[in-house]
Protein backbone atom coordinates (compact mmCIF):
# COMPACT_ATOMS: atom_id res chain seq x y z
CA UNK A 1 0.00 0.00 0.00
CA UNK A 2 1.48 3.39 -0.82
CA UNK A 3 1.86 5.89 1.64
CA UNK A 4 -1.46 8.29 0.16
CA UNK A 5 -3.35 5.10 0.38
CA UNK A 6 -2.31 5.06 4.19
CA UNK A 7 -3.70 8.62 4.43
CA UNK A 8 -6.69 7.78 2.57
CA UNK A 9 -7.93 5.00 4.74
CA UNK A 10 -6.49 6.76 8.40
CA UNK A 11 -9.11 9.58 7.26
CA UNK A 12 -12.11 6.99 6.26
CA UNK A 13 -11.14 5.31 9.69
CA UNK A 14 -10.87 8.27 11.75
CA UNK A 15 -14.32 9.73 10.20
CA UNK A 16 -16.11 6.40 11.25
CA UNK A 17 -14.98 6.42 14.50
CA UNK A 18 -15.75 9.89 14.77
CA UNK A 19 -19.42 8.97 14.19
CA UNK A 20 -19.76 6.31 15.79
CA UNK A 21 -18.39 8.33 19.13
CA UNK A 22 -20.34 11.45 19.01
CA UNK A 23 -23.17 11.85 21.43
CA UNK A 24 -26.56 11.87 20.82
CA UNK A 25 -28.75 14.99 21.28
CA UNK A 26 -31.57 15.71 23.05
CA UNK A 27 -33.77 18.54 22.66
CA UNK A 28 -36.94 19.59 24.88
CA UNK A 29 -39.57 21.61 23.42
CA UNK A 30 -41.62 23.67 26.06
CA UNK A 31 -44.71 25.75 24.68
CA UNK A 32 -45.57 27.59 26.38
CA UNK A 33 -41.82 28.13 27.30
CA UNK A 34 -41.24 26.87 30.88
CA UNK A 35 -36.96 27.10 31.56
CA UNK A 36 -37.56 24.89 35.09
CA UNK A 37 -39.45 22.51 33.57
CA UNK A 38 -37.70 21.96 30.78
CA UNK A 39 -34.52 21.91 32.82
CA UNK A 40 -36.07 19.10 34.60
CA UNK A 41 -36.95 16.91 31.84
CA UNK A 42 -33.20 16.84 30.80
CA UNK A 43 -32.17 16.39 34.28
CA UNK A 44 -34.46 13.17 34.55
CA UNK A 45 -33.51 11.73 31.23
CA UNK A 46 -29.68 12.49 31.52
CA UNK A 47 -26.92 12.04 28.76
CA UNK A 48 -28.04 9.78 25.74
CA UNK A 49 -24.81 8.67 25.25
CA UNK A 50 -23.83 7.05 21.66
CA UNK A 51 -26.81 5.74 20.33
CA UNK A 52 -27.36 5.49 16.95
CA UNK A 53 -30.83 6.04 15.15
CA UNK A 54 -32.16 2.46 15.74
CA UNK A 55 -31.07 2.39 19.69
CA UNK A 56 -32.32 5.73 19.84
CA UNK A 57 -35.46 5.16 19.12
CA UNK A 58 -36.17 2.30 21.21
CA UNK A 59 -34.63 4.43 24.48
CA UNK A 60 -37.60 7.51 22.92
CA UNK A 61 -40.04 4.99 25.04
CA UNK A 62 -38.13 5.06 28.25
CA UNK A 63 -37.41 8.94 27.61
CA UNK A 64 -40.85 9.57 27.24
CA UNK A 65 -42.00 8.55 30.29
CA UNK A 66 -39.13 9.80 32.27
CA UNK A 67 -39.89 13.28 30.79
CA UNK A 68 -43.50 12.46 32.17
CA UNK A 69 -41.98 11.68 35.89
CA UNK A 70 -39.97 15.55 35.94
CA UNK A 71 -43.28 17.23 34.81
CA UNK A 72 -45.78 15.24 37.72
CA UNK A 73 -42.79 16.62 40.16
CA UNK A 74 -43.46 19.69 39.14
CA UNK A 75 -46.72 19.38 39.22
CA UNK A 76 -47.76 19.38 35.40
CA UNK A 77 -49.81 16.39 35.50
CA UNK A 78 -51.93 16.87 32.75
CA UNK A 79 -48.96 17.40 30.43
CA UNK A 80 -48.84 16.11 26.21
CA UNK A 81 -45.72 14.47 25.32
CA UNK A 82 -44.89 13.64 21.93
CA UNK A 83 -41.06 12.16 20.95
CA UNK A 84 -39.33 12.02 17.89
CA UNK A 85 -36.09 10.99 16.59
CA UNK A 86 -34.22 12.96 13.65
CA UNK A 87 -31.25 11.66 11.85
CA UNK A 88 -28.56 13.51 11.72
CA UNK A 89 -28.09 16.15 8.84
CA UNK A 90 -24.67 14.68 7.51
CA UNK A 91 -23.42 11.46 7.92
CA UNK A 92 -20.56 13.23 10.52
CA UNK A 93 -23.56 14.19 13.10
CA UNK A 94 -25.16 12.30 15.87
CA UNK A 95 -29.00 11.77 15.78
CA UNK A 96 -31.47 13.90 18.15
CA UNK A 97 -34.12 13.15 20.18
CA UNK A 98 -36.68 15.20 19.83
CA UNK A 99 -39.35 15.71 23.34
CA UNK A 100 -42.18 18.17 23.06
CA UNK A 101 -44.20 18.79 25.91
CA UNK A 102 -47.63 21.04 26.38
CA UNK A 103 -47.22 21.06 30.37
CA UNK A 104 -51.20 21.98 30.35
CA UNK A 105 -52.79 23.32 33.75
CA UNK A 106 -50.78 22.74 36.66
CA UNK A 107 -51.84 21.47 40.02
CA UNK A 108 -52.04 23.82 42.39
CA UNK A 109 -52.26 22.92 46.44
CA UNK A 110 -55.67 23.20 48.08
CA UNK A 111 -55.14 22.06 51.77
CA UNK A 112 -51.59 22.39 53.46
CA UNK A 113 -50.56 21.10 57.13
CA UNK A 114 -46.97 21.11 58.37
CA UNK A 115 -47.07 20.86 62.12
CA UNK A 116 -44.48 20.08 64.65
CA UNK A 117 -45.81 18.02 67.87
CA UNK A 118 -44.06 17.18 71.05
CA UNK A 119 -41.42 19.58 73.25
CA UNK A 120 -39.89 20.86 69.60
CA UNK A 121 -43.00 23.14 69.23
CA UNK A 122 -41.88 25.05 72.49
CA UNK A 123 -38.15 25.37 71.33
CA UNK A 124 -38.19 28.65 69.58
CA UNK A 125 -35.06 27.84 67.64
CA UNK A 126 -36.75 25.13 65.82
CA UNK A 127 -38.19 26.46 62.95
CA UNK A 128 -41.52 24.78 61.12
CA UNK A 129 -40.94 25.24 57.61
CA UNK A 130 -43.94 28.04 56.29
CA UNK A 131 -42.37 29.01 52.83
CA UNK A 132 -44.44 30.76 50.44
CA UNK A 133 -44.15 27.48 47.55
CA UNK A 134 -46.22 25.46 50.41
CA UNK A 135 -49.25 27.88 50.34
CA UNK A 136 -52.57 27.39 49.32
CA UNK A 137 -53.19 28.11 45.71
CA UNK A 138 -49.25 27.80 44.67
CA UNK A 139 -47.99 25.12 41.85
CA UNK A 140 -47.64 21.93 43.33
CA UNK A 141 -43.58 21.24 43.77
CA UNK A 142 -42.85 17.77 44.98
CA UNK A 143 -39.66 19.32 45.53
CA UNK A 144 -41.01 21.15 47.85
CA UNK A 145 -42.60 18.83 49.66
CA UNK A 146 -39.28 16.45 50.23
CA UNK A 147 -37.58 19.87 51.69
CA UNK A 148 -39.90 20.71 53.93
CA UNK A 149 -39.67 17.04 55.16
CA UNK A 150 -35.93 17.35 54.81
CA UNK A 151 -36.06 20.48 56.91
CA UNK A 152 -37.73 19.14 59.71
CA UNK A 153 -36.04 15.58 60.07
CA UNK A 154 -32.51 18.10 59.95
CA UNK A 155 -33.71 19.93 62.76
CA UNK A 156 -34.59 17.00 64.92
CA UNK A 157 -30.77 15.83 64.28
CA UNK A 158 -29.19 19.04 65.23
CA UNK A 159 -31.16 19.78 68.35
CA UNK A 160 -31.36 16.04 69.94
CA UNK A 161 -34.95 14.60 69.25
CA UNK A 162 -33.87 11.31 67.70
CA UNK A 163 -36.84 9.52 68.69
CA UNK A 164 -38.55 11.93 66.40
CA UNK A 165 -41.13 10.75 64.11
CA UNK A 166 -43.96 11.50 61.42
CA UNK A 167 -46.90 10.76 62.17
CA UNK A 168 -48.46 11.85 59.15
CA UNK A 169 -46.60 12.41 55.67
CA UNK A 170 -49.01 12.11 53.02
CA UNK A 171 -49.16 13.83 49.70
CA UNK A 172 -52.24 13.49 47.95
CA UNK A 173 -53.10 14.66 44.06
CA UNK A 174 -56.15 14.83 42.72
CA UNK A 175 -54.98 15.16 38.68
CA UNK A 176 -58.47 15.66 37.37
CA UNK A 177 -59.70 18.16 39.82
CA UNK A 178 -56.06 19.96 39.39
CA UNK A 179 -55.76 19.84 43.23
CA UNK A 180 -53.30 18.52 45.79
CA UNK A 181 -53.35 17.96 49.67
CA UNK A 182 -50.21 17.69 51.79
CA UNK A 183 -50.14 16.85 55.57
CA UNK A 184 -46.98 17.01 57.31
CA UNK A 185 -47.09 15.97 61.25
CA UNK A 186 -43.88 15.33 63.37
CA UNK A 187 -44.12 14.26 66.56
CA UNK A 188 -40.93 15.45 67.99
CA UNK A 189 -40.59 12.87 70.73
CA UNK A 190 -38.19 13.86 73.69
CA UNK A 191 -35.16 15.84 73.93
CA UNK A 192 -31.87 14.18 74.38
CA UNK A 193 -29.00 15.62 76.52
CA UNK A 194 -25.78 15.84 76.42
CA UNK A 195 -23.63 13.91 79.43
CA UNK A 196 -20.22 14.02 81.33
CA UNK A 197 -17.30 14.89 78.70
CA UNK A 198 -14.73 12.47 78.99
CA UNK A 199 -11.34 12.42 77.54
CA UNK A 200 -8.41 10.15 76.51
CA UNK A 201 -5.38 10.14 74.13
CA UNK A 202 -1.81 11.17 75.49
CA UNK A 203 -2.74 14.78 76.65
CA UNK A 204 -0.57 15.61 79.48
CA UNK A 205 -2.69 18.08 80.83
CA UNK A 206 -5.43 17.93 84.05
CA UNK A 207 -8.56 16.49 83.48
CA UNK A 208 -9.66 20.18 85.34
CA UNK A 209 -7.92 22.17 82.76
CA UNK A 210 -9.67 19.83 79.86
CA UNK A 211 -12.98 20.47 81.61
CA UNK A 212 -12.59 24.18 81.68
CA UNK A 213 -12.85 23.59 77.87
CA UNK A 214 -15.74 22.73 77.60
CA UNK A 215 -18.64 25.23 77.14
CA UNK A 216 -21.49 23.09 78.27
CA UNK A 217 -22.30 21.60 81.38
CA UNK A 218 -23.76 17.82 82.01
CA UNK A 219 -27.15 17.52 81.56
CA UNK A 220 -27.43 20.55 78.67
CA UNK A 221 -30.04 19.89 75.76
CA UNK A 222 -28.39 18.52 73.07
CA UNK A 223 -27.22 20.48 70.04
CA UNK A 224 -25.10 19.32 67.49
CA UNK A 225 -23.33 23.18 67.33
CA UNK A 226 -22.19 22.75 70.91
CA UNK A 227 -20.60 19.09 69.72
CA UNK A 228 -18.75 21.14 66.73
CA UNK A 229 -17.96 24.60 68.77
CA UNK A 230 -16.21 21.61 71.54
CA UNK A 231 -13.90 20.43 68.60
CA UNK A 232 -13.11 23.83 67.34
CA UNK A 233 -12.11 25.24 70.80
CA UNK A 234 -9.93 22.38 71.58
CA UNK A 235 -8.28 22.67 67.71
CA UNK A 236 -7.73 26.08 68.39
CA UNK A 237 -6.18 25.79 72.13
CA UNK A 238 -2.61 26.01 71.30
CA UNK A 239 -2.24 22.62 72.46
CA UNK A 240 -3.10 19.33 70.16
CA UNK A 241 -2.30 18.25 66.90
CA UNK A 242 -5.29 16.71 66.55
CA UNK A 243 -8.80 16.08 68.00
CA UNK A 244 -12.30 14.07 67.54
CA UNK A 245 -15.28 14.39 69.71
CA UNK A 246 -17.74 11.40 69.38
CA UNK A 247 -21.58 11.82 70.65
CA UNK A 248 -23.19 8.82 69.30
CA UNK A 249 -27.25 9.14 69.85
CA UNK A 250 -27.33 5.22 69.83
CA UNK A 251 -25.00 5.01 73.13
CA UNK A 252 -27.20 7.42 74.94
CA UNK A 253 -28.69 5.72 78.73
CA UNK A 254 -31.88 7.08 79.75
CA UNK A 255 -31.90 9.55 76.88
CA UNK A 256 -28.14 11.72 78.21
CA UNK A 257 -25.71 11.19 75.31
CA UNK A 258 -21.94 10.32 76.73
CA UNK A 259 -19.35 12.59 74.97
CA UNK A 260 -15.88 11.06 74.45
CA UNK A 261 -12.54 13.30 73.32
CA UNK A 262 -9.75 11.69 71.79
CA UNK A 263 -6.74 13.62 71.82
CA UNK A 264 -3.68 14.10 69.79
CA UNK A 265 -0.98 16.18 71.52
CA UNK A 266 0.95 18.48 69.72
CA UNK A 267 4.59 18.94 69.49
CA UNK A 268 5.79 20.91 72.55
CA UNK A 269 8.06 23.49 71.19
CA UNK A 270 7.91 25.58 68.04
CA UNK A 271 9.87 27.49 66.05
CA UNK A 272 9.21 30.27 63.54
CA UNK A 273 10.82 32.33 61.12
CA UNK A 274 10.01 35.12 58.79
CA UNK A 275 10.78 37.57 56.26
CA UNK A 276 8.96 41.06 55.32
CA UNK A 277 9.36 44.01 53.64
CA UNK A 278 7.63 47.45 53.61
CA UNK A 279 8.69 51.34 52.67
CA UNK A 280 8.13 52.41 56.38
CA UNK A 281 11.29 50.00 57.99
CA UNK A 282 12.73 48.04 54.86
CA UNK A 283 13.81 44.69 54.94
CA UNK A 284 13.23 42.86 58.04
CA UNK A 285 13.16 39.71 59.81
CA UNK A 286 10.95 37.81 62.39
CA UNK A 287 11.43 34.75 64.88
CA UNK A 288 9.53 33.09 67.58
CA UNK A 289 9.86 30.32 69.36
CA UNK A 290 6.88 28.49 71.83
CA UNK A 291 6.91 26.08 74.68
CA UNK A 292 3.09 25.40 73.97
CA UNK A 293 2.91 23.77 77.63
CA UNK A 294 4.88 23.17 80.55
CA UNK A 295 2.93 21.41 83.16
CA UNK A 296 -0.40 19.94 83.64
CA UNK A 297 -1.55 23.05 84.21
CA UNK A 298 -1.28 23.95 80.30
CA UNK A 299 1.37 27.14 81.40
CA UNK A 300 3.41 28.13 78.09
CA UNK A 301 6.05 30.78 77.60
CA UNK A 302 7.81 32.05 74.73
CA UNK A 303 10.02 34.80 73.03
CA UNK A 304 9.78 36.59 70.21
CA UNK A 305 12.17 39.06 68.15
CA UNK A 306 12.24 41.28 65.23
CA UNK A 307 15.16 42.80 63.52
CA UNK A 308 14.96 46.10 60.93
CA UNK A 309 17.18 49.12 60.27
CA UNK A 310 14.72 51.17 61.81
CA UNK A 311 14.09 48.78 64.97
CA UNK A 312 15.34 45.91 66.98
CA UNK A 313 13.12 44.23 69.51
CA UNK A 314 13.13 41.27 71.60
CA UNK A 315 9.85 40.41 73.50
CA UNK A 316 9.62 37.14 76.69
CA UNK A 317 6.04 35.91 77.68
CA UNK A 318 4.71 33.46 79.97
CA UNK A 319 1.38 32.33 80.25
CA UNK A 320 -1.10 30.84 82.57
CA UNK A 321 -4.51 30.02 81.40
CA UNK A 322 -7.28 31.23 83.32
CA UNK A 323 -11.19 30.13 83.43
CA UNK A 324 -12.51 29.79 80.52
CA UNK A 325 -9.02 28.85 79.55
CA UNK A 326 -9.53 29.27 76.02
CA UNK A 327 -9.70 32.58 76.16
CA UNK A 328 -8.75 34.09 79.18
CA UNK A 329 -5.36 34.46 80.57
CA UNK A 330 -2.67 35.92 82.75
CA UNK A 331 0.56 37.07 80.76
CA UNK A 332 3.56 37.96 82.65
CA UNK A 333 5.37 40.28 79.59
CA UNK A 334 8.87 41.50 79.35
CA UNK A 335 11.08 43.09 76.37
CA UNK A 336 13.27 45.54 75.26
CA UNK A 337 13.45 47.53 71.70
CA UNK A 338 15.96 50.02 70.36
CA UNK A 339 14.38 52.13 67.78
CA UNK A 340 15.23 55.22 65.45
CA UNK A 341 12.37 57.29 64.54
CA UNK A 342 11.91 59.62 62.23
CA UNK A 343 14.95 59.31 60.50
CA UNK A 344 18.00 60.12 62.96
CA UNK A 345 16.23 62.58 64.75
CA UNK A 346 15.32 60.29 67.44
CA UNK A 347 16.86 57.57 69.36
CA UNK A 348 14.28 55.16 72.08
CA UNK A 349 16.04 52.25 74.45
CA UNK A 350 13.02 50.94 76.28
CA UNK A 351 12.88 48.44 78.25
CA UNK A 352 9.27 47.32 79.37
CA UNK A 353 7.87 44.39 82.31
CA UNK A 354 4.67 43.69 83.79
CA UNK A 355 1.43 41.51 83.59
CA UNK A 356 -1.16 41.49 81.65
CA UNK A 357 -4.89 39.93 81.78
CA UNK A 358 -6.40 38.77 78.88
CA UNK A 359 -9.79 38.28 78.39
CA UNK A 360 -12.88 38.13 76.14
CA UNK A 361 -16.04 39.42 77.36
CA UNK A 362 -19.59 37.60 76.05
CA UNK A 363 -19.88 40.74 73.56
CA UNK A 364 -16.98 39.60 71.47
CA UNK A 365 -14.43 42.23 72.65
CA UNK A 366 -10.98 41.29 73.61
CA UNK A 367 -9.72 42.68 76.77
CA UNK A 368 -6.18 44.06 77.67
CA UNK A 369 -5.92 45.16 81.81
CA UNK A 370 -2.07 45.77 82.29
CA UNK A 371 0.54 47.23 84.97
CA UNK A 372 3.91 47.75 82.85
CA UNK A 373 6.87 49.20 84.28
CA UNK A 374 8.85 50.96 81.38
CA UNK A 375 12.04 52.74 81.31
CA UNK A 376 13.23 54.76 78.77
CA UNK A 377 16.44 56.28 77.35
CA UNK A 378 15.97 58.28 74.47
CA UNK A 379 17.49 61.31 72.26
CA UNK A 380 14.84 63.63 70.83
CA UNK A 381 17.41 66.22 68.45
CA UNK A 382 19.94 67.50 70.88
CA UNK A 383 18.34 66.61 73.96
CA UNK A 384 18.24 63.52 75.72
CA UNK A 385 16.57 62.02 79.00
CA UNK A 386 15.60 58.61 81.01
CA UNK A 387 11.64 58.48 81.45
CA UNK A 388 10.29 56.13 84.50
CA UNK A 389 6.67 55.57 84.06
CA UNK A 390 4.33 53.02 86.45
CA UNK A 391 1.38 52.68 83.81
CA UNK A 392 -1.89 50.98 84.64
CA UNK A 393 -4.03 50.63 81.55
CA UNK A 394 -6.99 49.03 79.73
CA UNK A 395 -7.29 48.46 75.92
CA UNK A 396 -10.37 47.34 74.16
CA UNK A 397 -10.62 45.87 70.70
CA UNK A 398 -13.27 44.37 68.73
CA UNK A 399 -13.09 42.41 65.08
CA UNK A 400 -15.71 41.28 62.51
CA UNK A 401 -14.69 40.30 59.54
CA UNK A 402 -15.92 37.41 57.02
CA UNK A 403 -12.25 36.37 56.30
CA UNK A 404 -9.41 36.19 58.27
CA UNK A 405 -6.97 36.57 55.35
CA UNK A 406 -9.07 38.74 52.56
CA UNK A 407 -11.93 40.23 54.30
CA UNK A 408 -14.65 41.32 51.98
CA UNK A 409 -16.63 43.14 54.89
CA UNK A 410 -15.95 43.86 58.24
CA UNK A 411 -14.94 46.40 60.53
CA UNK A 412 -12.07 46.57 63.43
CA UNK A 413 -12.61 49.01 67.08
CA UNK A 414 -9.59 49.73 69.00
CA UNK A 415 -9.06 51.91 71.99
CA UNK A 416 -6.28 51.91 74.66
CA UNK A 417 -5.90 54.16 78.24
CA UNK A 418 -3.10 54.41 80.21
CA UNK A 419 -1.82 56.72 82.82
CA UNK A 420 0.81 57.29 85.38
CA UNK A 421 1.03 58.74 88.52
CA UNK A 422 3.96 61.03 89.39
CA UNK A 423 5.88 59.99 92.55
CA UNK A 424 4.79 56.04 91.94
CA UNK A 425 7.42 55.11 90.36
CA UNK A 426 7.05 57.57 87.57
CA UNK A 427 8.38 60.79 86.69
CA UNK A 428 5.35 62.43 85.92
CA UNK A 429 1.15 62.77 85.58
CA UNK A 430 0.35 61.44 82.31
CA UNK A 431 -2.93 60.13 80.49
CA UNK A 432 -2.22 58.70 77.31
CA UNK A 433 -4.79 56.79 74.34
CA UNK A 434 -5.41 56.16 71.17
CA UNK A 435 -8.41 54.93 69.02
CA UNK A 436 -8.32 53.31 65.56
CA UNK A 437 -11.03 52.23 63.65
CA UNK A 438 -11.05 50.38 60.36
CA UNK A 439 -14.15 49.67 57.70
CA UNK A 440 -14.30 47.80 54.61
CA UNK A 441 -17.42 46.79 52.67
CA UNK A 442 -17.29 45.36 49.11
CA UNK A 443 -20.28 46.36 46.71
CA UNK A 444 -21.41 44.07 43.54
CA UNK A 445 -18.56 42.01 43.96
CA UNK A 446 -16.11 44.12 42.13
CA UNK A 447 -16.04 47.60 44.46
CA UNK A 448 -14.67 47.78 47.66
CA UNK A 449 -14.44 51.19 49.76
CA UNK A 450 -12.17 51.08 53.13
CA UNK A 451 -12.30 53.99 55.50
CA UNK A 452 -9.70 54.42 58.34
CA UNK A 453 -9.24 56.88 60.99
CA UNK A 454 -6.30 56.57 63.35
CA UNK A 455 -6.86 59.28 66.58
CA UNK A 456 -4.16 59.65 69.81
CA UNK A 457 -3.59 62.24 72.30
CA UNK A 458 -1.68 62.96 75.55
CA UNK A 459 -2.65 65.05 79.10
CA UNK A 460 0.66 65.82 81.28
CA UNK A 461 1.76 68.67 83.01
CA UNK A 462 5.19 67.72 81.81
CA UNK A 463 5.40 67.06 78.07
CA UNK A 464 8.07 68.75 76.64
CA UNK A 465 10.85 67.60 79.27
CA UNK A 466 9.51 64.00 80.60
CA UNK A 467 7.67 62.17 77.85
CA UNK A 468 9.67 60.00 76.14
CA UNK A 469 9.15 59.35 72.35
CA UNK A 470 7.79 55.58 72.84
CA UNK A 471 4.46 58.03 73.86
CA UNK A 472 4.62 60.71 71.57
CA UNK A 473 2.91 60.58 67.97
CA UNK A 474 4.32 60.45 64.67
CA UNK A 475 2.43 60.51 61.22
CA UNK A 476 3.43 59.68 57.82
CA UNK A 477 4.00 56.19 56.16
CA UNK A 478 2.62 53.17 54.75
CA UNK A 479 -0.05 53.03 57.38
CA UNK A 480 -0.67 56.71 57.93
CA UNK A 481 -0.49 59.40 55.68
CA UNK A 482 1.03 57.88 51.98
CA UNK A 483 2.90 60.54 50.15
CA UNK A 484 5.49 60.92 53.67
CA UNK A 485 7.91 58.74 54.53
CA UNK A 486 7.67 57.37 57.69
CA UNK A 487 7.06 59.23 61.00
CA UNK A 488 8.11 62.61 59.16
CA UNK A 489 5.04 64.37 60.01
CA UNK A 490 5.76 65.78 63.60
CA UNK A 491 6.38 69.02 65.32
CA UNK A 492 9.85 70.45 64.68
CA UNK A 493 12.45 72.06 67.88
CA UNK A 494 14.20 75.39 66.88
CA UNK A 495 16.89 72.71 65.19
CA UNK A 496 14.86 71.36 63.01
CA UNK A 497 14.31 68.18 64.46
CA UNK A 498 11.42 66.06 64.89
CA UNK A 499 10.71 65.61 68.54
CA UNK A 500 6.83 64.12 68.35
CA UNK A 501 3.62 65.46 69.39
CA UNK A 502 0.43 65.58 72.12
CA UNK A 503 -1.64 64.52 69.63
CA UNK A 504 -2.59 62.87 65.83
CA UNK A 505 -5.54 62.13 64.10
CA UNK A 506 -4.91 60.58 60.51
CA UNK A 507 -7.34 59.11 58.14
CA UNK A 508 -7.84 57.48 54.52
CA UNK A 509 -10.28 56.93 52.29
CA UNK A 510 -9.61 54.16 49.21
CA UNK A 511 -11.48 53.08 46.50
CA UNK A 512 -10.78 49.39 45.20
CA UNK A 513 -11.69 47.50 41.56
CA UNK A 514 -11.21 44.26 41.19
CA UNK A 515 -9.95 43.72 37.51
CA UNK A 516 -9.38 39.77 38.20
CA UNK A 517 -9.83 37.15 40.94
CA UNK A 518 -6.51 38.08 42.92
CA UNK A 519 -5.76 41.73 41.24
CA UNK A 520 -7.01 44.74 42.46
CA UNK A 521 -6.13 48.41 41.48
CA UNK A 522 -6.87 51.73 43.91
CA UNK A 523 -7.04 55.13 44.03
CA UNK A 524 -7.25 56.73 47.71
CA UNK A 525 -6.47 60.18 49.95
CA UNK A 526 -4.89 60.48 53.03
CA UNK A 527 -4.61 62.77 56.02
CA UNK A 528 -3.72 63.54 58.68
CA UNK A 529 -0.60 65.26 61.21
CA UNK A 530 0.80 65.14 64.34
CA UNK A 531 0.72 68.30 66.66
CA UNK A 532 1.51 70.16 69.85
CA UNK A 533 -1.90 72.57 69.92
CA UNK A 534 -5.57 71.30 69.23
CA UNK A 535 -6.04 75.03 67.91
CA UNK A 536 -6.73 74.74 64.15
CA UNK A 537 -4.38 71.60 63.68
CA UNK A 538 -2.21 71.87 59.85
CA UNK A 539 -3.11 68.44 58.60
CA UNK A 540 -1.03 67.25 55.24
CA UNK A 541 -2.78 65.53 52.79
CA UNK A 542 -1.82 62.48 50.07
CA UNK A 543 -3.07 61.47 47.44
CA UNK A 544 -2.17 58.34 45.08
CA UNK A 545 -3.08 55.40 43.08
CA UNK A 546 -1.97 51.34 43.64
CA UNK A 547 -2.29 47.73 42.71
CA UNK A 548 -3.40 44.67 45.08
CA UNK A 549 -2.39 41.24 44.73
CA UNK A 550 -4.11 39.03 46.94
CA UNK A 551 -2.03 36.82 48.01
CA UNK A 552 -2.09 33.44 50.43
CA UNK A 553 -0.64 35.76 53.45
CA UNK A 554 -3.27 38.73 52.30
CA UNK A 555 -3.01 41.31 49.95
CA UNK A 556 0.15 42.53 48.92
CA UNK A 557 -0.27 46.82 48.25
CA UNK A 558 2.16 48.64 45.86
CA UNK A 559 1.21 52.45 46.17
CA UNK A 560 2.22 55.48 44.09
CA UNK A 561 1.38 58.27 46.34
CA UNK A 562 1.98 62.31 45.74
CA UNK A 563 2.05 64.90 48.63
CA UNK A 564 -0.42 67.97 48.34
CA UNK A 565 1.02 69.88 51.07
CA UNK A 566 4.93 69.72 50.23
CA UNK A 567 7.05 70.13 47.92
CA UNK A 568 8.15 66.41 46.65
CA UNK A 569 7.71 63.95 43.46
CA UNK A 570 5.77 60.61 43.83
CA UNK A 571 6.52 58.65 46.77
CA UNK A 572 6.37 54.46 46.19
CA UNK A 573 4.83 52.80 49.28
CA UNK A 574 4.86 48.75 50.04
CA UNK A 575 3.17 46.91 52.45
CA UNK A 576 1.20 43.58 52.99
CA UNK A 577 -1.07 41.70 55.75
CA UNK A 578 -5.05 41.79 55.34
CA UNK A 579 -6.92 45.04 55.16
CA UNK A 580 -8.44 44.80 58.47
Amino acid sequence: MTYSGKIFWGLIFSAASFVACAQSELRVEVKPANKALRANVEGYIGSLGDRDEDALVRFSRGAEEQARKAAQALGYYQAQIDTQVRPGARADQPPQLIIRIDPGEPVRLRNVTVRVEGPASELKSFRVPDSKALRPGEVLNHGNYEDAKQVIQNQASRYGFFSGHFERQRLAVDPQAGVADIELIYQSGQRYRLGAVTFAGDAPLDDDLLQRMVSFKPGTPYDSELIAELNNDLQSSGYFEGVRVDAAPPAAVDQVIPVEVLLDIRKPRTLGLGLGYSTDVGPRGKANWTRHWVNPQGHSYGWETELSAPRQNVGLWYDIPLDPPLTDKLRFAGGYQNEELAGTDTLSKLLTVGPEWHSKLPSGWQRVISLKYQREEYRLGDDSGLSNLLMPGISYSYLRSDNRIDPHNGYRLQFELRAAKEGLLSDTNLLHGNVLLKGLTTLGQRHRLLGRLQVGGSATNGYKNNIPPSLRFFAGGDQSVRGYDYQTLSPENSDGDRIGGRYMIAGSAEYQYSVAEKWRVATFIDQGNSFNSLDLPSLKTGVGVGVRWVSPVGPLRLDLAKALDDEGGIRLHFSMGPEL
